[in-house]
C-alpha cells in the first residue's frame, strides 16, 4: 500500500515491497529507452536512404526545399540525430538530482510513456523546420559530443576489465588459482593473435598495402607492450585484464581497416559493394545493433562515470543514476549521426553503408591508440606515482644492486 503525496508516492506499510516494485520498474525502463534508441537509428538511416522518395511531403517545408540534402541524406541523418539528442537531453534536464525511488521524477523517468512518447515525437519533428545553417552547426558540435561518446565508452571499457580482474583472477598474495581467469586470458590472447593474423590474410593483399602493413603490426606491437607490462613485476596485473583489452584493440584495429573506402586496393576479395546485397544488408543491421549495444552497455554503467562509488546503497536509492543514464544516449545520439555520414557533414553515403571512409578510418585508429595508451598508463601509474611520491620526500627509491 502506498500514499501519495505532493513529492511523489512513500512507502505505508510494506514499504520494502513498494521499493522493490519501483526497482524493477526502473530498470525494465532502461530496455525501453534502448529501443526508443533502436527505432531512431533505423529512423534515421530509412530517412537517409529512402526518405526522399518515402516522404515527399517534406519537400514541401521551406528549410527543406525540393533537393535531397537539407532534410535527406546527410542532412536527414542530422536532423534526426539532433531530435533524438533533444529527448534525451530533456529527460537528462527532468530526472536531474534523482536519488530516491518514491520521488515523482522516478515516476516520470520509469513511467509516463505515452507522454514521452508526444515529446519525443516533438523532438524528432522541431529539427525538420530549424534552418540548415543551425543543422550544420549542430554537426560540427556532433563531432565533439561523438569523441566525447568515445572517451566514455572507454571509461566504461576499463572498468568492465577491472571488474572482470577482481571477480576472477585471484589475490597476488592468495594462494588461489584462479583457473577460470586463466582459462579467459588464454582465450583472449588466441584471439587476439589469431584476429592479427586475419587481418593480414585480409587487408595485405599485397606489399604496396604499406598502410594496412603499418597498422596491423603497430597493433600487434601494442599488444606485446600490454602483455609486457602487466606481467612485469612492479606492476603484476596479470594476464586477464591485458588479454581483455588486447582483444578490443585488435577489434579496433579490424573496424578501422573495415571502415576504409572500398575503392582501395588493399581490401579483400570477401569483401562485398553491391548495394542490397544480402552480406551487406546483414553488415549493416549487425553494425546498427553494435551501435546501440555499445550505447547502452555504457549508459547502464553509470557507476563508471560517478566520483565516489563507495557510496551504501539503500532500499530506498534508484539502482543507477539517471542523468548519467541519459546525457550517455544523447552524446550516443551525436555518434550514431557521425557513424551514418562518415564523420563528414556532406558526405554522400552509399546505400546500406555506415562509417565508412578515411576520415572514420583515422577516427577509429585514433581511438585504438589512445584506448592501448590509456590502458599502459593506467597500469605503470602506481609505480611512477609511487616513486614520484618517495623522491618529493627526500628518499631515493631502492635499486638492487648488480
Amino acid at each position: 500500500m502506498t500514499v501519495i503525496k505532493a513529492g511523489g508516492a512513500e512507502p505505508c506499510g510494506d514499504g520494502g515491497g513498494a521499493y522493490e516494485a519501483w526497482r524493477r520498474q526502473s530498470l525494465r525502463a532502461r530496455y525501453a529507452y534502448g529501443f526508443v534508441f533502436f527505432a531512431t537509428n533505423l529512423l534515421a538511416w530509412f530517412v537517409r536512404d529512402y526518405g526522399a522518395r518515402a516522404l515527399r511531403g517534406l519537400h514541401h517545408v521551406p528549410v527543406c526545399g525540393a533537393g535531397d540534402s537539407k532534410c535527406f541524406q546527410s542532412g536527414g541523418v542530422l536532423r534526426v540525430s539532433l531530435g533524438c539528442f533533444i529527448f534525451f537531453w530533456l529527460m537528462f534536464a527532468s530526472t536531474f538530482g534523482t536519488r530516491k525511488l518514491h520521488e515523482a521524477r522516478n515516476s516520470w523517468h520509469s513511467g509516463c510513456w505515452i507522454l514521452k512518447s508526444l515529446v519525443y515525437a516533438l523532438s524528432i519533428g522541431i529539427p525538420f523546420i530549424i534552418p540548415n545553417i543551425f543543422i550544420q552547426l549542430y554537426g560540427e558540435i556532433a563531432r565533439l559530443g561523438a569523441g566525447i561518446f568515445l572517451l566514455l565508452q572507454l571509461i566504461s571499457m576499463l572498468h568492465f576489465i577491472s571488474w572482470c580482474n577482481k571477480r576472477w583472477m585471484p589475490d597476488p598474495g592468495s594462494n588461489q588459482c584462479g583457473l577460470f581467469g586463466l582459462f579467459l586470458s588464454t582465450i583472449c590472447y588466441i584471439a587476439s593473435f589469431a584476429g592479427i593474423g586475419v587481418l593480414y590474410f585480409l587487408y595485405v593483399p599485397n606489399s604496396s598495402c604499406e598502410f594496412n602493413i603499418f597498422n596491423i603490426t603497430w597493433t600487434a606491437i601494442l599488444v606485446k607492450i600490454i602483455m609486457a607490462v602487466s606481467l612485469h613485476s612492479k606492476v603484476n596485473e596479470g594476464l586477464l585484464s591485458s588479454g581483455i583489452m588486447s582483444s578490443y584493440i585488435v577489434f579496433l584495429c579490424w573496424s578501422a581497416l573495415h571502415s576504409e573506402p572500398e575503392a582501395g586496393k588493399c581490401h579483400s576479395h570477401m569483401k562485398i559493394a553491391k548495394d542490397g546485397d544480402w552480406a551487406t544488408i546483414v553488415s549493416f543491421i549487425i553494425a546498427i545493433c553494435s551501435i546501440v549495444m555499445a550505447t547502452f552497455s555504457t549508459g547502464i554503467d553509470t557507476k563508471s562515470f560517478q566520483f565516489r562509488n563507495d557510496e551504501v546503497q539503500l532500499e530506498e536509492d534508484t539502482p543507477y543514476s539517471y542523468e548519467i543514464f541519459h546525457i550517455v544516449f544523447a552524446m550516443g545520439a551525436m555518434y550514431f549521426a557521425m557513424l551514418f555520414i562518415s564523420w563528414e557533414l556532406n558526405h554522400p553515403a552509399r546505400k546500406w553503408s555506415i562509417d565508412v571512409g578515411w576520415a572514420s578510418t583515422w577516427v577509429k585508429i585514433i581511438n585504438e591508440w589512445f584506448a592501448a595508451s590509456i590502458y599502459i598508463w593506467r597500469l605503470i601509474s602506481p609505480v611512477v606515482l609511487r616513486n614520484q611520491f618517495v623522491n618529493d620526500e627526500g628518499f631515493v627509491p631502492h635499486r638492487p644492486t648488480v
